[in-house]
């Protein structure tokens, strides 16, 4: 086993799980952790910080009734219940933050 640094500045785990019984991430009327992700991985790409932050599927957070679910280290915060209309101040709270690393 090699153990070494994350190359990624900031990592967000979005919960993308989905169940049969419908009672996930995804309470009706909001968009999917799915469509989260790919809302924050476009945000990301548009700002020329792909590399320096990752856009994670993550499997269940146990909080499904409290969805959407994201989980942003190394800051370790836990946002839940997250909206649309939310993702300009997610934006600027964890992704525009981002410094580019000096090489």
């Amino acid at each position: 086993m090699r153990s070494q640094k994350t190359p990624y500045q900031r990592i967000i785990f979005v919960c993308c799980n989905s169940r049969e019984d419908g009672v996930c991430c995804s309470p009706e009327g909001n968009p999917t952790g799915e469509q989260f992700r790919e809302w924050l991985k476009e945000y990301i790409e548009k700002k020329g910080l792909k590399g320096k932050i990752r856009v994670a599927r993550s499997g269940c957070m146990d909080l499904c009734r409290q969805g959407p679910n994201l989980m942003v280290f190394p800051d370790n915060i836990w946002l839940n219940g997250v909206r649309k209309d939310e993702l300009p101040r997610i934006a600027a709270e964890y992704i525009e933050t981002t410094v580019p690393s000096v090489a």
